[in-house]
């Protein structure tokens, strides 16, 4: 078959590809992160490039305008070479994958417990110890064993185990072939003076490593939250309990698709599961490496991990087809999977060290859930309170000691920066806060890291529908008011109000359309819906619920007065909201640090049900209502005037 040279620039790569093969393929092949929300489908329309040389095939336009054609733009998902090609990636068709460094990332408040950035870093103690007892995944013990003699002749093993139980009340204990095989010459080399790692494997103990002298104050362990679009993690000396440092990056499986289903889909393709796979183990053991060096740590020293993930995350994580997750009746290979080797997963700690991933509850409310609710104490509240997990998909908790139910409703990926014309997820240069101007109509505006204003984040859309509806910008149906001003024009896809305007000419513009307004609507209606039919569904409303804990990625930048005011969230007392920040990594950091908040993940896991949506024949009334600002039903946001 004839083949094509095929160079990417600025990185100046090259590959050889076929007729069929189409740009996207290439460029995903080589490594390089061209944004694709539709894994390629032709849909999104965010993988545009240019042609600077050579002849291509296009299967569509897809969303190209006149004005993009003139400039040599094609869609890289729908584009095949017919010749040696060299392709431009322009800057807003790449995926930003730098580390999240914004040191609010992780602030929140947790069973009256402050968890900040700052608090981090000088290695405070970050969890109350009346809750849980310390017991690590992996702990370290230090042990003098007597040498056999004549009247002590015990096995070598038997001898270990003895040793062990003089200190710790284990029932259960057991170890692999691989240490009984060393184990006779290793303690005599040792001089019978040892440091054992016990690990907790599903309500077993077993002895996962034995060094020879006393190593057990330098025990580590890694928590992380894998997130549809995110990925964050801590390190942890898992003997003080103090967090040692955190990072995030964002979770480069963006390249396949923006949201879960659509990864699901491109799972099933050839090696499709294996990127899937790598894109997440690689950013993970990227961020394990940073950490043990920043912490001058030796990798060997880092005994396990645990992770907290949507229940197709986890899939993905561990390779294992997630397939059956989006076919009815929508059942996953396995929502509590066993303790195992993290080196299983491709996870580069100590080679026998463990892996622990927090149960889920179904194929849409997974672990990342069970490790918020745990977060929040939701179990040990008497009242009654709602988690709303602000996401990719909009997971809601609404239950308190005696009972919880869950859904899920497929928001889509708008809050996080995809199928928006200039969205972009929470990083440097993301316009997180707007106030808009109501005789001017100019936007003042903030973003991450007070750099450069290149999109728009989730927080952001929040506040400019917001404040577009209070300046009289939009309509409550989501369309831009015909009004005479510069900053409202008509553009490709209907009328553009424009937020920035930089560079010479004001080439370079940051706007909303009413096909974005569109999109975000729909999102900020199947959240709100999704709450208040589980809310319906057991025979209560939003004046019911004493607190309302939200999660997400919003971190503190969310203005609860401007999602209240598009409908995002219901109109009730504000001082009911909290902030939780992160918490399925929190949940995640509780879980590696004692086994008591393993067997309550589980029994959390077991408890919480789950109620399907599509079950009720009421929520599609309840949507369509929702997609109104803030709602159709007004006497629903009294408090809202506009």
């Amino acid at each position: 078959m004839e083949k094509y040279k095929v160079t990417f620039y600025p990185e100046n790569k090259t590959i050889e590809i076929g007729k069929s093969k189409t740009l996207l393929s290439a460029a995903i092949s080589l490594g390089i992160n061209i944004n694709s929300g539709c894994a390629g489908d032709g849909v999104c329309g965010r993988c545009k490039v240019i042609i600077k040389k050579g002849q291509v095939a296009t299967l569509a336009t897809g969303r190209i305008s006149q004005e993009e054609k003139k400039q040599g733009l094609y869609l890289a998902c729908l584009t095949t070479a017919l010749s040696d090609v060299e392709v431009e990636i322009p800057e807003q068709s790449r995926l930003d994958f730098t580390k999240i460094t914004d040191e609010e990332a992780f602030s929140s408040r947790l069973r009256g417990v402050y968890t900040k950035a700052e608090s981090i870093e000088k290695s405070e103690p970050i969890i109350n110890e009346d809750i849980f007892i310390h017991s690590p995944l992996a702990t370290k013990v230090y042990l003098e064993l007597p040498q056999p003699t004549q009247e002590d002749k015990i096995s070598d093993l038997e001898r270990l185990y003895r040793e062990i139980r003089k200190i710790k009340n284990i029932e259960i204990l057991q170890t692999g072939l691989a240490n009984i095989r060393h184990l006779g010459n290793f303690l005599r080399s040792a001089d019978f003076k040892i440091t054992a790692t016990l690990g907790n494997r599903n309500d077993t103990t077993e002895i996962v490593l034995i060094e020879p002298a006393d190593t057990s104050k330098n025990n580590f362990g890694v928590a992380f939250d894998i997130g549809t679009t995110t990925i964050s993690g801590q390190l942890v000396d898992l003997n003080t309990k103090k967090v040692l440092g955190t990072k995030a990056t964002f979770n480069q499986q963006a390249t396949f698709g923006a949201d879960i289903i659509t990864r699901i889909i491109y799972a099933q393709k050839e090696e499709g599961l294996e990127r899937l796979h790598h894109a997440v183990i690689d950013g993970m053991n990227d961020m394990i490496q940073e950490l043990i060096k920043e912490n001058n740590i030796d990798l060997n020293n880092v005994t396990c991990c645990v992770c907290a993930g949507n229940t197709t995350m986890i899939h993905l994580l561990l390779r294992v087809d997630p397939t059956y997750i989006r076919r009815d009746p929508y059942v996953p290979t396995a929502n509590f999977v066993p303790v195992i080797r993290a080196q299983e997963a491709g996870i580069k700690i100590n080679p026998r060290g463990l892996l622990g991933c927090v149960p889920g509850i179904s194929s849409y409310v997974g672990g990342d859930i069970t490790s918020g609710v745990l977060a929040c104490g939701m179990d040990d509240e008497k009242d009654l309170c709602l988690l709303i997990d602000v996401g990719t998909n909009g997971e809601i908790v609404l239950g308190n000691n005696e009972w919880m139910i869950s859904t899920a409703a497929s928001a889509g990926p708008a809050f996080e920066g995809s199928g928006v014309s200039c969205g972009l997820r929470a990083t440097r240069g993301a316009i997180q806060k707007i106030k808009i101007d109501k005789k001017t109509f100019k936007a003042e505006l903030k973003t991450i890291g007070d750099a450069p204003a290149k999109g728009i984040c989730g927080s952001g859309y929040i506040d400019l529908l917001s404040e577009m509806l209070k300046a009289g910008v939009m309509d409550k149906n989501g369309k831009i008011e015909d009004i005479r001003n510069e900053l409202i024009r008509e553009g490709e896809f209907g009328k553009e109000f424009i937020i920035y305007e930089s560079g010479e000419n004001n080439k370079s513009k940051i706007y909303i359309n009413e096909v974005d307004i569109d999109n975000l609507k729909r999102a900020k209606g199947a959240i709100y819906s999704a709450a208040a039919c589980l809310l319906r569904h057991m025979g209560l409303g939003f004046e019911d619920v004493k607190k309302i804990f939200i999660a997400g990625g919003f971190g503190n930048y969310l203005d609860i007065e401007s999602a209240i005011t598009i409908g995002l969230l219901p109109d009730i007392e504000r001082s009911r909201f909290k902030f939780v920040g992160n918490s399925s990594l929190i949940g995640a950091r509780e879980v590696i640090l004692s086994s008591d908040a393993i067997h309550k993940t589980e029994n959390l896991a077991k408890k919480i049900t789950c109620f399907e949506l599509s079950s009720d024949q009421k929520y599609m009334d309840e949507y369509m209502a929702a997609l109104f600002f803030p709602h159709t039903d007004i006497t629903k946001f009294k408090n809202i005037k506009l």
